[in-house]
């Protein structure tokens, strides 16, 4: 009896032990993948602050489904204002260093070498030409964001932490300027039309589309893309449960101020690169 039960006890010992070690594999991949992933040695782009930036971007955003196959980010190229830099074509889970690439504001890629590059990077392009303080730019296709593009439900903020987002999110119809099209924002004039309509606000939702988002900085850029997620899937909850209360302009500016500070923003930058296993 003593004999089976000893049996018993090291056949648990044991499962517990290789259970233990695949855990600690697994937590070690994350962090094992974002070195490799952070080094710019075959890289186009040198080892600046905000390129690093910009791969941990990419897999944030990932991470936190705000992207899926389809999306990316840019950030204005802190050596020429004029030029920003963003992946090839290539899903943001998967972009490294050797993936970035220099624009202009055009769209124009300053070094292509065969490479295939993202068929919206207009998007970024005309954003930037437009609007000389934003630094950064987020296209997505969020899908908790999608039915706010095609109904008269307007996307405003009702948590703080999505005051971020802004007071006002127009709604760009690319049919209005274009006719029918494949939804695709392709050519600058498009993206231009498209900055139009942001105008001074931080997002600006694209009819059956997706939404662009932009920030002073990448880390204002994605943190504000995660929230507008957020904020659209507690709006689509509470529809359950009643109309939802929007903050009010005083409420979106003093919670954006506490959002942006230095108390919170690096915090929050912090956290979302470790959940989604990234260093910068």
């Amino acid at each position: 009896m003593s004999s089976s039960v000893d049996l018993t006890r090291r056949r648990i010992v044991l499962a517990g032990a290789a259970f233990a070690g695949l855990a600690g594999l697994a937590a070690s991949v994350p962090r094992a993948q974002a070195q490799q992933l952070i080094s710019f040695d075959k890289s186009d782009v040198p080892d600046l602050p905000e390129f690093r930036k910009l791969i941990a971007a990419n897999r944030i955003l990932a991470f936190e489904n705000v992207v899926d196959a389809f999306g990316h980010v840019s950030v204005r190229d802190p050596r020429n204002p004029a030029n920003f830099v963003m992946s090839r074509s290539r899903s943001p889970a998967l972009v490294e260093p050797a993936d970035l690439m220099v624009f202009d504001l055009k769209g124009n890629p300053l070094d292509l070498r065969g490479r295939t590059v993202y068929g919206e990077r207009m998007i970024h392009a005309a954003i930037y030409a437009a609007r000389p303080e934003v630094n950064s730019v987020v296209h997505s296709h969020t899908y908790s964001v999608l039915p706010f593009t095609i109904t008269n439900v307007p996307l405003r903020p009702v948590v703080h932490a999505a005051s971020v987002i802004g007071a006002e999110i127009p709604v760009w119809d690319i049919r209005t300027d274009f006719g029918d099209t494949d939804m695709l924002v392709r050519s600058i004039e498009q993206g231009a039309s498209l900055a139009r309509k942001l105008a001074n606000n931080t997002c600006v939702l694209m009819r059956g589309h997706g939404v662009a988002v932009v920030g002073a900085g990448i880390e204002r850029a994605v943190l504000t893309a995660i929230y507008l997620k957020i904020n659209a899937d507690v709006i689509l909850q509470a529809r359950a449960l009643g109309e939802s209360k929007a903050l009010s302009d005083a409420e979106i500016q003093l919670a954006t101020s506490a959002q942006f500070s230095d108390l919170a923003l690096p915090r929050a930058w912090e956290y979302f690169c470790s959940r989604a296993g990234v260093e910068f």
